[in-house]
């Protein structure tokens, strides 16, 4: 499914008003059923809806292991992704009706009670980067998009090592690209411990949480933290850098 649809305008500007024509980026409702229990709908980009599914899933702590798995179906016509797993678990209807809701742009419904913050275990990792490494990869990771080219109306995030980009994903939602990447690692046995994570939103506490799920122990951003993702890094042991702009970035 194309992610960028072709719409006109009137732009107006000093120089008068004209008809334009361009692209403009794709939204997309996806709802989640897990086990026949629908859990959520998900306002995303219309791709990758597989690896989205299952990395939400993981992220709400709802997945442990691909091997829980039995069986994921994307109708895209439908915008439904049911996902089943081998011991058919279903969600507390009472966690469902106490969502906590995030700073997402919309985009973020999740699970989480509000004591989960303060209950993940920290990362344990000898990994180092230098601060050139950082600026490529953020350069690199930069000039990675073509929906964002084009539109300007997505977040990208990005797993890497020292030296390259190994999965990048773009999507509507911040917190959607996170869980796309960390989907794809989860499916396709990607490691994800000892690399870096780069996103281009604002890092709150719930990104800070999603990150430490999978192990990664190094989160960038060309944006902003928010001071409760800065505490929770600093808690967690993960090195939060954000701000990365040309040679400049700050360090938590």
């Amino acid at each position: 499914m194309e992610e960028v649809e072709r719409l006109t305008a009137l732009q107006i500007s000093e120089d008068g008003r004209r008809d334009i024509e361009g692209p403009i980026v794709r939204e997309f409702p996806l709802t989640i059923s897990l086990n026949n229990q629908e859990l959520v709908t998900l306002l995303c980009s219309p791709s990758h809806l597989k690896y989205l599914a299952i990395g939400y899933l993981f992220s709400e702590g709802l997945l442990k292991d691909k091997d829980e798995i039995r069986t994921v179906v994307v109708d895209e016509q439908r915008g439904i992704a049911w996902v089943k797993t081998k011991e058919g678990k279903q969600v507390d209807t009472e966690l469902l009706s106490k969502r906590f809701i995030t700073s997402g742009c919309g985009k973020g419904a999740f699970l989480y009670r509000a004591g989960d913050l303060q209950t993940e275990t920290s990362v344990e990792s000898n990994v180092s980067v230098s601060p050139d490494e950082i600026f490529e990869l953020v350069d690199m990771f930069q000039h990675q998009s073509e929906v964002y080219r084009a539109t300007h109306g997505v977040h990208s995030a990005a797993l890497c090592d020292n030296k390259d980009i190994i999965i990048f994903r773009d999507d509507v939602g911040r917190h959607n690209a996170i869980d796309k990447v960390f989907g794809e690692c989860l499916l396709n046995d990607i490691p994800t411990h000892d690399r870096m994570m780069i996103i281009s939103g604002r890092v709150s506490s719930e990104m800070l949480l999603k990150v430490a799920k999978r192990g990664v122990p190094v989160l960038v951003s060309v944006s902003v933290p928010t001071n409760l993702g800065v505490r929770l890094a600093n808690e967690l042991g993960i090195t939060l850098v954000g701000s990365v702009r040309r040679k400049r970035m700050n360090v938590y």
